[in-house]
């Protein structure tokens, strides 16, 4: 039993943590009184989950304002737009305006966005892998700053 939980990628305590919180609010959502409370929890949960992306967002326009500023791509502004940053990564990288279509394919999407990202690195003058990095759970958010603020 402990082997398939492993190889299934889940840990025990990703498990207890993912029950404790269903059980709560299941728990929370059974009595009339405790609807509010129910509805709190998921308010609250939403709210940190929103911060997180907006961080997240905010981080990665930075890192990509300061790539477009060091490889000296015009218009570095359009990292704050949300499709925009997507054509400003195309340019950085010396890619086709067209390759946009092909971030829409799946599984295809991933390759291309790696890489656009072994161009960005190469236009940085860093090693190519930082690109293949990107599909890196955790180090996809160390990559971009690495390609950013590294001289």
């Amino acid at each position: 039993m402990k082997k398939r939980w492993h190889r299934a990628g889940l840990s025990r305590s990703s498990l207890v943590l993912a029950g404790l919180l269903v059980s709560t609010t299941v728990a929370l959502a059974q009595r009339e009184d405790n609807r509010a409370a129910g509805a709190l929890l998921a308010g609250a949960f939403l709210m940190v989950v929103l911060v997180l992306a907006l961080v997240s967002y905010v981080y990665m326009a930075i890192c990509l304002q300061t790539i477009a500023k060091k490889t000296n791509t015009p218009d570095a502004w359009l990292a704050w737009i949300p499709i925009a940053n997507c054509i400003l990564m195309l340019n950085i990288a010396h890619k086709p305006i067209w390759w946009i279509v092909l971030f829409l394919i799946p599984i295809a999407n991933i390759v291309f966005i790696v890489i656009v990202w072994m161009e960005i690195a190469k236009a940085r003058n860093k090693p190519e892998w930082w690109g293949i990095l990107m599909v890196v759970p955790v180090l996809n958010l160390v990559a971009p700053a690495y390609l950013a603020f590294a001289d």
